[in-house]
C-alpha cells in the first residue's frame, strides 16, 4: 500500500517579537508546525545576542508549516496582519530596530502576488491613517532560534503574558481588530 504524505508548504513572517508572533499561529487550523528564528540578514548563524545588536539584517521571525489543503496561504497573511502594527516602521510595540520590523517573506511568485494584493486591500480599507509600512520580500535563509526561545509562552508562561501586554500588543490588537 502506498504511503500518503500531506503535501506541505511554507510561510515566513516577521512582526516583532517572535515569542508573540508563534502562539497565533501555532493555533490556527491546518498549521503544521511553527518554529521562531532569525531571517532576511547577512549574518550567518545569528545568535539572538547577535540579532539584538541590531547590526545583523535579521528580522526575528516566525517560519510555518501548513498544509495547504487545510490554510491557505491568504488566510495566514490574514492572520499576520490581525497580529502587528503594519504601519509602524522598524519596530513593533515596545521593541525597537529593524530586526523588529515587520515583513512577509515570500517564498514564491504566488505568495509575493497574494501578499502584495493583501497589503494593497489593506492599504486601500481606510483601517489605518497611517501608510503601511510592512516590507515584502523574498525569503532567505532562515536561522531557527535557541530552544529556549521556541514556543516560549508555553515554557514561560507567566513571563510571557506579562510581556504581551505591558508592550502593548494585546491592547492594539483588541483596540483594532477585536478579541479573537
Amino acid at each position: 500500500m502506498a504511503e500518503t504524505r500531506t503535501k506541505t508548504e511554507i510561510a515566513t513572517f516577521a512582526g516583532g517579537c517572535f515569542w508573540c508572533m508563534q502562539p497565533t499561529f501555532n493555533e490556527f487550523h491546518g498549521v503544521i508546525s511553527t518554529k521562531v528564528g532569525y531571517t532576511g540578514g547577512h549574518t550567518v548563524n545569528p545568535t539572538y545576542e547577535d540579532v539584538c545588536t541590531g547590526t545583523t539584517g535579521h528580522a526575528e521571525g516566525v517560519e510555518i508549516i501548513y498544509d495547504p489543503a487545510k490554510v491557505t496561504y491568504a488566510e495566514l497573511v490574514e492572520e499576520f496582519w490581525h497580529n502587528i502594527d503594519p504601519t509602524s516602521l522598524n519596530q513593533q510595540f515596545a521593541d525597537h530596530g529593524t530586526q523588529y520590523r515587520s515583513a512577509i517573506f515570500y517564498h514564491n511568485e504566488e505568495q509575493k502576488r497574494t501578499a502584495e494584493a493583501s497589503k494593497g486591500k489593506l492599504a486601500q480599507s481606510g483601517k489605518f491613517r497611517k501608510p503601511i509600512v510592512t516590507e515584502i520580500t523574498a525569503a532567505s535563509t532562515f536561522y531557527p532560534a535557541e530552544d529556549y526561545h521556541q514556543d516560549y509562552y508555553k515554557k514561560n508562561a507567566m513571563h510571557y503574558k506579562a510581556y504581551k501586554i505591558g508592550s502593548g500588543r494585546q491592547s492594539y490588537i483588541e483596540q483594532t481588530w477585536g478579541k479573537h
